[in-house]
């Protein structure tokens, strides 16, 4: 008699980076998040999600009801999304400019990070990002975005060992670890909340 075993149904998670810049540690961290996924997080899908493309928010861009096209796409995508993946720089012990625009922009009616399940993931100097995951877990509030609470996940990226390589890439293995749990535990909140 053959063991049948239950798969998981799988998560599309949208996984969003604050930072534009090339050689982006928090979008390295998500590059890594999304090699965990496909090595050893079985029934999750993550998907990074550019959000340089889109307009500085103006709602004299909206009309009838419909934003622009580069705007609908992205709300589309988080829409789509079972939960989202934030790597969240610190600017000025806050979120960046960029990312509170593309926060702002699926805000607009309707809400579309609405009852989305969520985590946060932050690198960078002194305290990791940490005070930006802060800020936006307020932010997230209001949005009706449910944030795991643990594991937390700052990473200091200037202390040795060397956490990044030269093009951004994640080669710290105990970081690797920890941001693996992230992703267990967004995977195991994201079922319980759709009741599965």
């Amino acid at each position: 008699m053959e063991a049948v075993t239950a798969m998981k149904p799988l998560i599309k998670v949208a996984a969003i980076s604050g930072s534009l810049r090339k050689g982006s540690f928090n979008t390295g961290l998500l590059r890594a998040a999304m090699e965990l996924t496909k090595e050893s997080v079985p029934g999750m899908q993550i998907e990074h999600i550019d959000i340089s493309p889109l307009p500085l928010i103006n709602t004299d861009l909206e009309s009838n009801g419909t934003y622009p096209p580069v705007v609908e796409a992205f709300r589309q995508k988080i829409l789509e999304a079972d939960s989202i993946l934030f790597a969240s720089p610190e600017y000025n012990f806050s979120v960046s400019a960029p990312l509170k625009n593309a926060i702002d922009w699926a805000s607009r009616s309707p809400n579309v990070w609405a009852d989305k399940p969520a985590a946060i993931i932050s690198t960078g100097g002194g305290f990791g990002g940490g005070r930006s995951q802060y800020h936006l877990r307020q932010i997230g509030v209001f949005l009706d975005l449910h944030f795991i609470n643990k594991p937390e996940f700052t990473l200091n990226a200037f202390q040795p060992p060397q956490k990044f390589d030269a093009e951004g890439n994640l080669v710290d293995e105990v970081a690797r670890e920890r941001l693996k749990q992230v992703i267990v535990s967004l995977q195991a909140f994201t079922l319980r909340l759709q009741g599965k």
